[in-house]
């Protein structure tokens, strides 16, 4: 089925009389004006004190958000940020920009863009933070007394090879001073500009200090470019994974997020393409509708399969115990109930007809030495 702007008639009236009408009261932004966007509305943060919400009025011939890029720069103050979750093989990330321009409507990191005073809607994908000073926040951080190395992941918030790195090359900078100091990564991207910085993920790569896992939610370009508008196309996400594996680097593909009745059916066919270029692991993650993603999906939704709406929806629902989103640990990942229990075994049996591994590579964490600060005070010696 292909975009519409309005849903059909049919879609509109079997949404009246479900638990999803209201999603047809909201306004959307016209999808002529956000070109390349993923989410359809822009409405306020849910901390700010006045709500907005872009509308026409009959006066502005372009009452509607401008398409570019606005770039903020952020001075952060750290860099490496902990978590416990027993969900996840890291304790330790690194987050370069806030905000992705990828554009994906499912995205579980749009809600974080409200602490900024944004919307999580195209602010998300339009407003980007960029910390200039995580190269040398880096360095400092590693160089710390009491600093003992674990793994870092990157890419695991908002994606660090987004568009604004070909002109910023954070990524390549941090990676430069992880290699000095020979720290193991472990990078999630679904960015082909990732094969940029090959001749610094092959050196560390040689000492077993790298990982990369290349997420590819569908074969299908068209579907691909719907749900991650900016985003490079299977294609070259594909070429990204071969190119790394020949050049001896671990890597990994993530079918992610698995979504009912829209692309969960693609599962064997990623990993099946994904095997044939190298990829020596894989994994899924089924979708989650944290805050206020819920609505941008639905809105999504709305707009390319307007005749899915409540069938999805009911299936999104079916695998988080009833709620669009189920944040417990242990669940949150692949879900529950039967629908879960296929997409598991559907997962198990493919990757072992495929050998492929489950689980990230172990990394070394022995060969680390603290990188050299320079500093202005004086030796009392």
């Amino acid at each position: 089925m292909g975009p519409s702007v309005a849903p059909s008639f049919e879609a509109i009236e079997r949404l009246a009389s479900s638990r999803d009408a209201d999603v047809l009261h909201r306004p959307v932004v016209d999808p002529r004006y956000i070109r390349g966007r993923g989410a359809q509305s822009n409405r306020s943060g849910r901390f700010e004190t006045n709500q907005r919400e872009v509308f026409d009025d009959g006066w502005s011939a372009d009452p509607v958000l401008p398409f570019e890029t606005v770039e903020h720069v952020e001075r952060a103050r750290s860099i490496i940020t902990r978590n416990s979750s027993p969900d996840l093989h890291f304790e330790r990330s690194i987050t370069p920009y806030r905000g992705c321009a990828h554009g994906c409507s499912y995205c579980y990191a749009r809600p974080t863009h409200a602490y900024l005073g944004h919307s999580a809607g195209i602010d998300f994908e339009r407003d980007i933070y960029v910390k200039t000073n995580a190269v040398e926040l880096l360095r400092r951080e590693l160089s710390r007394a009491r600093y003992r190395p674990k793994l870092l992941a990157i890419g695991t918030n908002t994606d660090a090879y987004q568009p604004l790195e070909r002109k910023h090359k954070i990524m390549r900078g941090l990676l430069k001073v992880l290699l000095e100091t020979r720290h193991p990564v472990a990078i999630t991207t679904k960015s082909a500009l990732v094969i940029r910085d090959l001749d610094l993920l092959t050196q560390l790569a040689k000492d077993n200090l790298v990982s990369v896992a290349i997420s590819v939610t569908s074969m299908d370009r068209k579907l691909s470019r719907w749900m991650e508008p900016r985003a490079s196309a299977p294609a070259k996400r594909l070429e990204a994974i071969r190119l790394l594996c020949e050049a001896g680097i671990p890597t990994h593909v993530l079918a992610a997020p698995m979504i009912p009745a829209i692309n969960d059916m693609e599962l064997e066919r990623i990993l099946e393409a994904a095997a044939s270029q190298g990829a020596v692991g894989a994994n899924f993650i089924m979708l989650r509708l944290p805050g206020e993603v819920k609505d941008i999906f639905r809105e999504w939704l709305l707009r390319y399969y307007p005749n899915k709406v409540s069938h999805v929806l009911n299936l999104i629902r079916e695998v988080r115990g009833g709620r669009e989103n189920d944040p417990r640990f242990g669940t949150r990942m692949r879900g529950q109930g039967a629908y879960a229990v296929i997409m598991e075994q559907r997962f198990e049996r493919v990757v072992e007809r495929l050998g492929l591994s489950k689980q990230p590579p172990v990394l070394r964490t022995d060969l680390f030495c603290a990188p050299e600060i320079e500093s202005n005070q004086l030796s009392l010696f």
